[in-house]
Order: C-alpha cells, then sequence, then structure tokens
C-alpha cells in the first residue's frame, strides 16, 4: 500500500464530507441576515418566525461542520508531518485567524441568537445575526488565505530548509485569495438559497404552505438567481487568474495538450489521457473561445501541458473532468434559478407543481458543483503540495505506516457515517416540525386575457 495515495485519500475524504456543511452555514448566516434585518425594520412578527425557524437549521449544520472539521487540523501532524514542518510558520497564521477571530465571534453571537435572541432588544437580535454572519464569512476568508497560499504562493523565503514568512500582506493577499474567496462565497450562498428554495417547496408541495415558508420561498429563488450570476462572474475572474499562474492546470483543465494560439474551448469530449498527445475521440468545440476568456484576446497564446515536464502534470482526465460538469451543473442551477424567477414573478410559482418539484429535486446540485470545483482546485495542483515550491510526496510523514493510515480511514468512515446519519436525522424531525406559522390563502392565478372580435354591427 502506498502511504501518499493512502494520506491524499484520507485528506479528501474527511475535507470533502466536511465541505458539505460550511457552505450551508455561510450562506444561511446571511440569508437569516437579511431576514433580521426585514424583522428589525419593519417590526412584522412573520420575519421573526422565519428567522427562528431558519436558525435552528443553521445551528445543526454548524455543530456537525465544527466536529468534522477539527479532524483535518489534526491531520496536518499526523499525516503530513513534512508539510508541517515546512510552512508551519506561514501556514498555522491563518489557521489560527480563522480560530480568534472568526470562529468564536462566529459561534459566541450565535449563542446569542440560539438561547437569548427574546431576552435582548430587537437592535442587539440584529446586530447578533449580522455578525454571525460576519463571522462565518471571516472564517471562509481565513481558511481560503491558507489554502489560497498553497495554491499561489507569496510573502516568504526559504531559510534553514523551511519557509520563513516575509511579507504578512503579501501572503494573505497572494494572486488567488481574492479571486477563490469571492467565488467560494458566492458558491455559498447558492447552496444555501437552493437549500431553502428546495425545502420551503416541499412544504407547498405538501399542502403546508404558511406565511414563513411563502417569505423564505421567495426570498430563496430571488437570492438562488442572484447568487448563481455570482457564480458565473466570480468564476470568469478566477478562471482568468488560474490561467495566469497555475498554466498547467490550466492546461489540464481546458484538456490542452500543445500550445496554441486562439485556443478553443472544450464543450463535449471524451476525457483526456494522461500519457496522449492529444484528446482521444469526438470532440465539440468552440474555436478561439479559451483564449478570449482567459485573456480577452481571441488570438492569445495559451500554454499546453507540453511546456511542462511530464513529472509535473497533474491527473488531467480528473481535473478536466471534474472543472467541465462543475460548468455544467452551474449551467443548470441558473436555468432553474431563472425559471423560478420568473414563475414567481408571474404569481404562478406556489401553483406550479412541476416548478416546485424540480426546486425540490435541485437541492444536491450546488453541493455537487462545490464538491467538483473543489476537486478540480486541489488534483489540478498535484503534484504540489505548495505549488512550485514542495511536492506533495515531500510533505508526508515517514514514520507513519500505510496500514495505520488505512484503519484510520475506515474508523472516520464509520464515525462520519454516524454523525451524517444524525445530521440527517436532527433535520429531518426539524423540517417535519415545520415552521410556526400562518396558513395563507391560495391567491388565484391571473387569468391570461384573450382577444375575442368585437360582435359585428347591427344590421337596419
Amino acid at each position: 500500500m502506498d502511504v501518499i495515495w493512502l494520506a491524499r485519500l484520507q485528506f479528501a475524504f474527511t475535507a470533502m464530507f466536511h465541505f458539505l456543511f460550511p457552505p450551508l452555514t455561510i450562506g444561511l448566516a446571511l440569508l437569516i441576515a437579511i431576514v433580521e434585518t426585514l424583522r428589525w425594520r419593519t417590526g412584522k412578527d412573520v420575519y421573526r418566525r422565519v428567522s427562528d425557524f431558519w436558525l435552528k437549521i443553521f445551528a445543526i449544520n454548524f455543530a456537525v461542520g465544527v466536529a468534522t472539521g477539527i479532524v483535518m487540523e489534526f491531520e496536518f501532524g499526523t499525516n503530513w508531518a513534512g508539510y508541517s514542518r515546512f510552512v508551519g510558520d506561514i501556514f498555522g497564521a491563518p489557521l489560527a485567524a480563522e480560530g480568534v477571530f472568526a470562529f468564536f465571534l462566529e459561534s459566541g453571537f450565535l449563542g446569542l441568537l440560539l438561547f437569548g435572541r427574546d431576552k435582548v432588544s430587537s437592535f442587539v437580535r440584529w446586530l447578533a445575526a449580522t455578525l454571525v454572519w460576519f463571522g462565518a464569512t471571516l472564517s471562509g476568508f481565513w481558511i481560503i488565505v491558507a489554502n489560497s497560499w498553497m495554491q499561489t504562493p507569496a510573502g516568504f523565503r526559504i531559510a534553514n530548509g523551511r519557509a520563513e514568512l516575509t511579507d504578512f500582506a503579501a501572503a494573505v493577499f497572494n494572486a488567488s485569495t481574492l479571486p477563490r474567496f469571492a467565488h467560494t462565497i458566492a458558491a455559498a450562498w447558492a447552496c444555501s438559497a437552493f437549500f431553502m428554495a428546495s425545502i420551503a417547496a416541499w412544504y407547498v408541495l405538501k399542502r403546508r404552505n404558511n406565511d414563513v415558508v411563502r417569505i423564505s420561498l421567495r426570498l430563496a429563488v430571488i437570492s438562488s438567481l442572484v447568487a448563481t450570476i455570482l457564480v458565473f462572474a466570480t468564476g470568469d475572474r478566477h478562471a482568468k487568474q488560474v490561467a495566469r499562474t497555475q498554466q498547467a492546470k490550466f492546461a489540464a483543465m481546458e484538456g490542452l495538450y500543445s500550445t496554441q494560439n486562439g485556443a478553443p474551448m472544450v464543450l463535449f469530449s471524451l476525457p483526456p489521457q494522461q500519457q496522449q498527445g492529444r484528446p482521444y475521440g469526438p470532440e465539440l468545440i468552440v474555436t478561439n473561445l479559451t483564449s478570449f476568456l482567459a485573456f480577452g484576446n481571441f488570438q492569445a497564446p495559451v500554454k499546453g501541458l507540453e511546456e511542462f515536464p511530464k513529472e509535473e502534470w497533474p491527473p488531467i482526465a480528473v481535473t478536466f473532468l471534474s472543472f467541465h460538469n462543475m460548468v455544467i451543473v452551474g449551467n443548470l442551477m441558473l436555468l432553474i434559478a431563472l425559471a423560478a424567477a420568473i414563475q414567481m414573478w408571474r404569481h404562478r410559482l406556489e401553483h406550479s407543481r412541476r416548478m416546485l418539484a424540480i426546486l425540490f429535486w435541485s437541492l444536491p446540485l450546488p453541493t455537487l458543483a462545490i464538491q467538483l470545483g473543489w476537486m478540480g482546485a486541489e488534483v489540478g495542483r498535484q503534484p504540489w503540495i505548495v505549488y512550485g515550491v514542495m511536492k506533495t510526496s515531500d510533505g508526508v510523514s515517514k514514520v507513519v505506516p500505510a496500514g495505520s493510515i488505512l484503519f484510520s480511514i475506515v474508523l472516520f468512515a464509520l464515525i462520519y457515517a454516524l454523525l451524517g446519519a444524525f445530521w440527517i436525522y436532527l433535520l429531518r424531525k426539524e423540517i417535519l416540525h415545520g415552521p410556526a406559522g400562518k396558513p395563507v390563502e391560495e391567491e388565484p392565478i391571473p387569468e391570461v386575457q384573450h382577444w375575442e372580435p368585437a360582435p359585428a354591427a347591427p344590421r337596419y
């Protein structure tokens, strides 16, 4: 058994399971803050009940997310001792900042919202909700800083066999931090908006429609459309950054083996081969589009994989498929959000069982897109654990045997299965209980006015 492969598998498994929860907490925190703002400004009780219901859902996701996230920090010391020794002075700073400045801020005011929201003034309740959102977003920022430094390292020097921090600002705001942060936060907002829309649609389908459900559905549909548009806008900026700073990864994402002026955009292709000189099988492409999207010039040169040593190529098929499937899922999300928004604008959304069913079954789409995006980002960075500085094979612990790692993978799988089952049980229990709300009267569907010819004039 290969120690490096098992260590990577363990971290990938724990990271992907953990990352089911932070997007929901980051996005739900924003939606709750919006509802709390409406409650504070209007004084309407319905917004208090909307906030109370989704706050319970938020707390469940937050608790499980914290429990699953702790494991990864220990893995750096057990399975990745070489990496921890090399970059500990740099990598530890954003993780410490996340705990001190973000996690305690978020968890502290979340406790106030959960246990003291009816004992404080309206303004303090709104302020607590806003700070929970700010803390959740700030937490995401510091985690993105740590990961982005691994993608585009800056602000350091290598001395005595270790990476030493020389410029904190340069390390924090490295080339990929802001594009990746914006894209990740937009994706988290989209994830929570589709989550809220799915649950609200289920209530309407089950004839459990009330004022809380109606407000949640409308807020979720508007947010899903805005967030999905932002996902594409920020994703375009992030892709441009990758094309400039991680050219081997970009070539693998696009399946480009040779350097081309006017590189095409591949819309469909069989998975490219790792050692083959060109993609195998039928392709559907748009000529020159990759060059234009990456550099704003239809004839701009785009480096192919042939420009880099083969031992520095990332796994091409996984990088290519994860990126392209992420884009496909994102387009599907945009179509669903746009269709739901049009139905809502026409006052037909709550009467369209087909659209409500589509919203309900769209629940896993944002999570799938997020997982594919992270897969492309992390697999595309290989074989580097710190891009261009340290190989993944040099970062693994030398003293941990493969058998111990395999045992821990099996153990974590069992623990995470129990946590996942507990999470689903709590969510199901809370959703089946439903929000406290007042039933709403069914609004009649506006009739379409048909043109009818005027009666003929009487003859005399």
